[in-house]
């Protein structure tokens, strides 16, 4: 199989990451004989400072043309203080938008090996396997209108009954094929868009007579995530309570490193998802360059990427059976803690690698 793949580095550790993903993607191409075709662009700051755009139109070129693309990171704090269109971040909304992909599916799972890495207690996070599906394209970081005049601001929050109805079927469906539960985390008791989101996500759970639905507050969400995890199978929820969720389940897993992200939308003549694959983790400027950083999250999302946009099953599970590998044998980066000296990230890479 040909495997045309688009890889946007970006800024910070993400140059760094995904260099590892990509020998990974390589290893994996080698070892099933795949052909694989790797182009590389820009996106984020480092797009800034070469064009003046976060998102130039060559990548986006780019990113239509390809199967599937891999991502770094963005973010620089030299651009903290610029207009939102001239922040690196900007780029990201930009890409999600251009290849309209509305679904963000995080997997979040605690490794046996990493029980102690995380800071809550042992018998709360093990055995916590979930999937958090956010919607993307949507909700308060497109509304309109937006923006800051004077002393004043204002962003919208809005949602229409399609782009609540396609991202709670793609939750329904992935349920049935897990543990056939779907949470769906809204704050119906305050805001419109919420009572709207839960009337009809009940509805689409009609149409799924064979999985469980239940609705949740998102504050009692962010209680249960900490103290239960393992009630949660499949939580659906909208995009900026999904941004907020998401990141703390990387306390669950014992790193915001650990944690891949695959961002779908619909599908190619040849029945592959659209595809943009990331690490949830940002850019962390504070250590970049210093290859300490952990490529784990980025490995995970080309697993994520040959399931999802290549159904390559046989090659995804090796990818996470060598991943568990090497945390069985304590060869990690410093933010999981190793008992050993902490290894780079291009040694972690390598193990991955070897253990294809």
């Amino acid at each position: 199989m040909q495997l045309n793949v688009l890889v946007l580095p970006g800024d910070g550790i993400g140059t760094e990451v995904t260099r590892e993903a990509v020998r990974v993607l390589e290893r994996v191409a080698s070892r099933f004989s795949h052909t694989l075709k790797l182009t590389e662009g820009l996106l984020g700051g480092v797009a800034i400072h070469q064009t003046g755009t976060p998102f130039p139109d060559a990548t986006a070129a780019l990113a239509r043309e390809a199967d599937a693309t891999l991502l770094g990171a963005v973010g620089l704090p030299e651009f903290d203080n610029a207009p939102p269109s001239q922040r690196p971040e900007r780029g990201l909304l930009g890409i999600r938008a251009a290849l309209g992909v509305y679904a963000n599916l995080r997997p979040v799972r605690t490794y046996q090996a990493l029980i102690d890495s995380s800071p809550l207690k042992n018998h709360l996070v093990e055995g916590t396997d979930m999937i958090i599906v956010r919607e993307l394209t949507g909700g308060i970081y497109y509304g309109t209108p937006r923006g800051v005049e004077g002393d004043s601001a204002v962003n919208t929050m809005a949602y229409s009954r399609p782009e609540i109805d396609r991202i709670a079927r793609m939750a329904f469906e992935l349920a049935r094929k897990r543990r056939k539960k779907v949470s769906s985390v809204d704050k119906s008791n305050v805001l419109e868009c919420s009572q709207l989101w839960r009337k009809v996500v009940t509805e689409v759970a009609a149409d799924y007579p064979d999985v469980e639905l239940e609705h949740v507050l998102v504050d009692n969400c962010a209680m249960q995530l900490v103290l239960n995890p393992r009630r949660f199978d499949v939580v659906v929820t909208e995009n900026m309570f999904g941004d907020i969720l998401s990141d703390e389940g990387a306390v669950l897993a014992g790193s915001i490193g650990m944690l891949p992200s695959a961002s779908i939308g619909g599908k190619k003549p040849s029945g592959a998802w659209v595809g943009l694959y990331e690490p949830v983790h940002g850019s962390a400027p504070d250590i970049a360059g210093q290859n300490k950083a952990n490529p784990l999250g980025a490995i995970g999302s080309v697993a994520a990427m040959l399931e999802y946009s290549f159904g390559l099953l046989d090659e995804a599970k090796a990818v996470t059976a060598a991943m568990e590998a090497v945390l069985n044998s304590g060869r990690v980066t410093a933010d999981l803690k190793p008992q050993g000296p902490p290894a780079t990230t291009e040694q972690v890479g390598q193990a991955v690698c070897d253990a294809i």
